[in-house]
């Protein structure tokens, strides 16, 4: 099965945070899962990190890449059809990041890790 990590799972996962949902954590855990990480999240994380709102044993660019390689998680571009999706949804969330996250998992048909309880306000999968 596929999933797309929303920023915050991918962090606690990382961090091995107890926030982390048991479905969840047993789902990023089986390696007969593929896992994406949206441009979108990454965007976000580096945002956050810049104006101090996150703490990283590392810049950015290092931490990201080097944990979405060891746990082989694919990068999942955003495409200009993503961008225009976003025009589509209804104004239930206000966060530009994961309205783009609703936008990849509704037009590749992929379900979103996240404990965003607003992300599940919309036509899409939601694990948890």
């Amino acid at each position: 099965m596929r999933a797309i990590l929303d920023a915050h799972v991918f962090l606690w996962w990382n961090m091995d945070a107890p926030q982390l949902s048991r479905v969840a954590r047993e789902f990023i855990a089986d390696g007969g899962n593929e896992l994406f990480f949206s441009a979108a999240s990454a965007w976000e994380i580096a945002i956050k990190w810049k104006r101090g709102r996150l703490v990283l044993p590392e810049v950015p660019a290092v931490y990201v890449a080097s944990r979405m390689a060891a746990q082989r998680i694919h990068p999942l571009p955003v495409q200009v059809s993503h961008a225009l999706h976003v025009s589509t949804l209804p104004e239930i969330h206000p966060d530009p990041f994961d309205r783009l996250l609703i936008a990849q998992s509704q037009l590749e048909d992929i379900p979103i890790l996240t404990a965003d309880a607003a992300i599940a306000q919309y036509e899409v999968n939601v694990l948890w």
